[in-house]
């Protein structure tokens, strides 16, 4: 008995001097910052797909309010009374449904954003949703108009209205400016710039350099005239006409990608057999002739 006494004795001791040990009260820091951590997680995600989950709701909402205007539009004849208060209440949710969604949205993007959370399911749910609200806020401002021209006025919604047609606006501003971008940058992608000349015309312009009996010609070294260059889309031009009987490709470019061919008069056309290739090492063609 004694001994057993003993022996639990020494546990307890031994169980006290590992809990008062500084690893264990480090162990014990981590599992409780580490606990406390998945519990914000799992709020912050539960709280996101609620969010996410209630704009749903609503959107399914507005589908069926606009489901009901488009079949009084489509019905035609004499609107009663009670077909004219029941759009007015349709067309009200629908415009005060998408103020509350987009701002949930835009909240909700923000906390996304500066949360640890990443979630590539939960951007592209954000990214849907926003589209569809975009589309229901074309829809609504174009329906508000035409029942403006049945004189069905809601006055409760004009400055939702307009809030919504800056929306569109907006998004169309954006849109062409996108556009706009992405038409310059195609552009800039498949613009090149040729030449070619006698070797004198060429070093004229300082587009070739050097050469002679013991050294190289040089190609586009230092400071050379740009303007005596032709500005092509390369997807376009594909054959240059040199109206010589000689010539020596000088740009640097894959071997392969072009090839010499002659025309009926014996002058040589440059072709330039694999365009990407070809474009791949240099937008600066220069060709000697003579």
């Amino acid at each position: 008995m004694k001994k057993m006494l003993m022996i639990c004795m020494s546990a307890g001791m031994l169980v006290a001097c590992v809990q008062n040990s500084s690893e264990y009260k480090q162990m014990k820091a981590e599992n409780d910052s580490l606990r406390l951590e998945t519990t914000r997680y799992a709020s912050e995600m539960n709280e996101m797909l609620t969010t996410l989950n209630d704009i749903e709701a609503d959107i399914q909402s507005i589908r069926e309010a606009e489901n009901y205007l488009n079949i009084q539009q489509q019905a035609g004849g004499e609107l009663t009374p009670t077909k004219r208060q029941h759009i007015k209440d349709n067309m009200q949710l629908i415009g005060e449904t998408l103020k509350k969604n987009r701002e949930q949205l835009s909240r909700l993007e923000e906390k996304l954003n500066n949360s640890n959370i990443q979630s590539a399911a939960l951007k592209t749910t954000i990214s849907r949703l926003t589209s569809e609200l975009d589309q229901k806020t074309t829809m609504i401002v174009a329906l508000q108009e035409d029942l403006a021209n049945k004189n069905i006025r809601i006055q409760e919604l004009d400055q939702q209205i307009n809030t919504l047609k800056d929306d569109v606006e907006g998004l169309s501003l954006t849109a062409t400016s996108q556009a706009q971008t992405m038409r310059e940058q195609d552009k800039t992608i498949h613009t090149a710039y040729y030449c070619f000349g006698t070797a004198k015309e060429l070093k004229n312009q300082k587009i070739l350099s050097g050469g002679g009996l013991f050294s190289k010609a040089r190609v586009l070294q230092g400071d050379f005239n740009r303007d005596y260059f032709i500005t092509i889309d390369v997807r376009e031009m594909t054959e240059i006409s040199l109206f010589a009987q000689k010539a020596t490709l000088r740009s640097n470019h894959p071997a392969g990608s072009y090839e010499f061919v002659k025309d009926e008069e014996k002058n040589l056309i440059f072709k330039i057999t694999d365009v990407d290739a070809f474009w791949s090492l240099s937008n600066y063609l220069v060709i000697e002739v003579g």
